[in-house]
């Protein structure tokens, strides 16, 4: 088996993309609360921080900031996956179970980048908000709904009108 090497640096920030095996599903809109509730529990018991966050049918962006003696967002996303299968699965979407007890429904791996300065973060952070755009899900950024963005105009960080005007170089693990 292929190991993998993860960067595990304690209270760092992190840029994630986290997809489902089937591309062509639209589970994570259909399930949102659900998906919200499962974020929420994990952040109770295995805090971290939401710098940016966008959720779109079959895959999700997150940038995360952890504390200070604490690396362990693979943990994180494990127990997110499991909490939303349960529940899901509770809620009679049929997903299919492999041998080994996991779910057939999540990825196995994610993709994360660690930040290393305020350039990359801003770039990680426009990547998560104009993503549904990219996608052609909407035409704006402010008419996509499963987005950290409306609470980052809130707070003054971006305008409600911003556009992007990042270059795509594709390099985000989608």
């Amino acid at each position: 088996m292929v190991q993998y090497r993860r960067n595990l640096v304690a209270g760092g920030t992190y840029f994630f993309t986290v997809t489902l095996i089937d591309r062509r599903s639209d589970l994570l809109i259909q399930h949102i609360e659900v998906l919200r509730e499962s974020l929420k529990k994990v952040q109770q018991h295995h805090p971290f921080e939401i710098v940016a966050w966008v959720v779109l049918p079959d895959h999700l962006h997150a940038v995360w900031t952890l504390p200070s003696d604490d690396s362990d967002y693979s943990g994180r996303w494990r127990a997110i996956k499991a909490h939303f299968v349960r529940v899901v699965k509770k809620q009679g979407v049929a997903i299919t179970m492999r041998a080994d007890g996991s779910a057939v429904c999540w990825q196995r791996r994610f993709w994360e980048h660690t930040i290393k300065d305020d350039n990359d973060l801003r770039r990680c952070v426009d990547y998560c908000y104009i993503n549904p755009v990219k996608h052609g899900l909407v035409k704006a950024v402010v008419d996509w709904p499963y987005s950290s963005f409306h609470r980052d105009v809130k707070r003054g960080i971006y305008p409600s009108n911003w556009a992007g005007g990042m270059r795509d170089d594709g390099s985000y693990g989608e």
